[in-house]
């Protein structure tokens, strides 16, 4: 059955349960079917928030792809390897990702409702979502540092989007994204410019 629920409660629902159920990520997306890409996308950023010795991005960014790929083939809920279902989920990081980013998450759930939801739901939106993920999950898992968190906080908006059904929001997440993947093509192409000629 799915269940409506704001990004933030559903961060301290399942954070601060004290029940000892296991939490896994399949379960978790059958729990909410129509907004399990948005729940998907948020899960996999936890690492890119949570402070890791090296690679964060390169755990977050294939699943970020993954999703992505999966709404081009217009799939109506996401899969994931068995493996990855079963996997528990810390509860202790979910906490540590809610209070990390708990201002943001206060300011972007007072803007954010379901609204205009045509970019959400029409499957050339859907379509062109799950390509600026894809983008952006690759470059996500590129070894550049400092780079998680940029990439990470314009994530964010693409999974509250897709969680709260904000078509609005999701209208800007495309701006950023967008804007992001320019930015880092325009400084591949001048830092390969650079080194070519430091090779001539």
């Amino acid at each position: 059955m799915d269940r409506e629920i704001s990004t933030r409660a559903l961060l301290d629902s399942l954070a601060d349960a004290q029940n000892g159920e296991t939490l896994n990520l399949g379960g978790l997306l059958d729990q909410f079917r129509t907004r399990a890409y948005g729940v998907f996308v948020l899960v996999a950023l936890l690492p890119a928030f949570v402070p890791l010795p090296v690679g964060a991005g390169a755990i977050s960014g294939p699943l970020i792809a993954l999703a992505g790929l999966q709404l081009l083939a217009r799939m109506s809920h996401p899969w994931i390897p068995g493996f990855l279902a079963r996997r528990p989920i810390s509860r202790d990081g979910l906490a540590r990702f809610r209070d990390r980013a708990s201002r943001l998450l206060r300011w972007l759930e007072r803007l954010s409702r379901p609204r205009t939801e045509a970019v959400i739901d029409h499957p050339l939106a859907r379509a062109f979502t799950g390509l600026l993920l894809v983008l952006l999950g690759v470059l996500l898992a590129l070894p550049v540092p400092g780079t998680n968190y940029p990439f990470g906080l314009i994530l964010l908006a693409f999974a509250i989007a897709l969680v709260e059904r904000d078509g609005r929001l999701m209208l800007v997440a495309w701006a950023l994204g967008t804007t992001e993947i320019a930015l880092v093509a325009v400084f591949s192409g001048q830092l390969a410019g650079w080194a070519a000629g430091l090779m001539a």
